[in-house]
């Protein structure tokens, strides 16, 4: 990569040297153009050179300079963590000149006002609280195949937001379109309370982590090498004290002079884990974290999810763990090329499925649909096996005193009387039943 050595301004006109290369340029440019002057001055057209050279500058520094930042040489914009903040909302540059801090989500968006042809500015939020990820319209296709259509959805901050459905639903590649790899082909997202763009990648990079299925660590590597070699290339500092925060907080603080290659497999998670908060994200995108997990391995990973949750951080997990969705995430969303459903799992249940009682007796009914059309609460019932009945009412609560009585009444020997609960994979399976992947 051709190395870098000057930067564009972050505010006014013109660049400013990056490193000692950049400085040793200008110093011999100053000097030569020091020298011209004073010759110049000794003839005729002096003054009119003077003119002429001052005006080329800010010619040249208007086309170059403006508010568009560039980006270092690692990939990383010119702008680094401050060390005395845990979050990234205070930044410094490399050579140590103050730069505002960054603004708040609602300072950000009041200063995105929509405007034609422009990106949307983003969505209310269903729930109350403020919005760490807004998504209206998004679309990703590739070529004629399309990866997922006419998404929309949001997702406050300090949220655990699963995103679920089969595979080749387009989950993974929402996800590496709202973390900037790639690019939505419609559409409009803000991420952190900024727009989701090309030339804005950088700044939302620095907001954000991404740990994917595959850990992707050296396994010739010791815990803490591998930690240091990421926080280089994420440029930032203090890298001790980062390093031992993010191993602390994934409980692997004895175990930072281990060999990568040496762990299980659960602990490599934790590793990756630890490597994804050492910029102290906003936001985390979990890509199937517990994927091929031991049971107690899933364990520990859900608890240092609900730690995350704790300390505000928001998290966009990808899973096709239904159960550990349904623990986990404060709302859920499915997936199958477009979206088909959002919400907390016990309201999509109320969506999608009538409300029942369950009544085992210990004989059949000899007649029971005389018992159960002479119960007011019970909208309608079917027989659920042999010795069992499925009463679907709008109150289970209120219907299932009365049932006992009729039941009894009748004489019935009543076993049990329960709710039917419907799981998230019953709402899951409702929702998608094709394999997407064949069909594709």
């Amino acid at each position: 990569m051709k190395p870098q050595w000057f930067v564009r301004r972050r505010l006014g006109f013109g660049v400013r040297p990056l490193s000692w290369q950049g400085w040793a340029i200008s110093g011999v440019t100053l000097a030569l153009i020091v020298v011209s002057l004073i010759a110049l001055r000794k003839s005729a057209v002096g003054d009119v050179a003077v003119v002429g050279i001052a005006i080329a500058y800010l010619g040249v520094a208007y086309a170059t300079g403006g508010t568009h930042r560039a980006q270092s040489p690692g990939g990383l914009e010119d702008q680094q963590l401050d060390a005395s903040s845990q979050r990234p909302d205070r930044l410094s540059s490399r050579d140590g000149e103050p730069v505002a801090p960054t603004p708040s989500i609602a300072d950000i968006r009041s200063r995105l006002a929509p405007t034609a042809g422009t990106i949307d500015a983003p969505a209310p939020v269903q729930d109350s609280g403020p919005v760490a990820i807004d998504v209206r319209h998004l679309t990703k296709q590739f070529g004629e195949r399309t990866a997922f259509s006419d998404v929309t959805f949001s997702v406050r901050q300090g949220e655990v937001f699963g995103f679920l459905g089969p595979n080749g639903a387009g989950k993974t590649t929402t996800v590496r379109t709202l973390s900037t790899l790639i690019e939505a082909t419609s559409g409009s997202a803000f991420v952190a309370g900024i727009p989701v763009c090309e030339e804005n990648g950088v700044e939302i990079r620095q907001r954000i982590s991404v740990m994917p299925e595959v850990p992707g660590l050296y396994s010739r590597l010791s815990v803490t090498d591998n930690l240091e070699f990421f926080v280089g290339l994420y440029g930032l500092r203090d890298a001790k004290s980062r390093i031992a925060r993010a191993l602390e907080a994934v409980n692997l603080s004895s175990r930072a002079d281990d060999v990568c290659g040496s762990l299980s497999k659960g602990l490599r998670q934790r590793v990756s884990i630890a490597r994804a908060l050492l910029n102290d994200p906003e936001i985390i995108f979990l890509d199937e974290p517990t994927s091929g997990l031991d049971p107690v391995a899933t364990r520990e990973v859900s608890e240092l999810i609900d730690g995350l949750r704790s300390r505000g951080v928001t998290i966009f997990l990808t899973t096709h763990r239904l159960e550990e969705a349904e623990r986990l995430c404060d709302r859920v969303a499915i997936l199958n090329t477009t979206l088909r459903i959002v919400g907390r799992t016990s309201d999509l249940r109320q969506q999608l499925f009538k409300r029942s009682l369950l009544v085992s007796t210990l004989r059949p009914l000899e007649s029971p649909g005389q018992v159960f059309s002479a119960i007011g609460a019970i909208d309608s019932w079917r027989a659920n096996g042999d010795e069992g009945y499925e009463l679907v009412t709008s109150d289970p609560r209120a219907a299932a005193p009365v049932v006992v009585r009729a039941l009894v009444g009748a004489g019935a020997d009543v076993l049990s009387i329960t709710e039917s609960r419907h799981s998230l994979e019953d709402v899951y399976l409702q929702l998608v039943g094709e394999d997407v992947e064949a069909r594709s």
